[in-house]
């Protein structure tokens, strides 16, 4: 499965999932964004045990203001529907996956 496409009208989804999710805000023009981008997705196709979501902080601004989204790329991770854990830059795959070790 690839990840979810999150946007103002269906984050509800996201708050309302029990368990782990992995949100990746970003913007289609930022170089380091492109580079997480495969990353993430690979991780959605391997781990149906996660919500893998992205939210577009150009067309979602609310949500990246919400998220105190100040640099892209920024990887939220939120259980049962709580913010745990957040942070900003490019990651590997190792960490990324270290990050939803929760």
């Amino acid at each position: 499965m690839s990840a979810k496409i999150i946007n103002e009208s269906n984050f509800n989804e996201v708050r309302s999932h029990e368990g782990i999710s992995l949100i990746d805000f970003y913007a289609d023009w930022c170089g380091p964004c492109r580079m997480v981008l495969p990353i993430v997705e690979e991780i959605a196709s391997e781990r149906a045990d996660l919500l893998v979501a992205k939210v577009n902080v150009d067309d979602n601004p609310a949500l990246a203001k919400e998220f105190k989204v100040y640099s892209i790329p920024t990887l939220v991770v939120m259980k049962n529907g709580e913010v745990v854990k957040q942070v900003s830059g490019a990651r590997s795959k190792g960490q990324i996956l270290e990050l939803v070790s929760v």
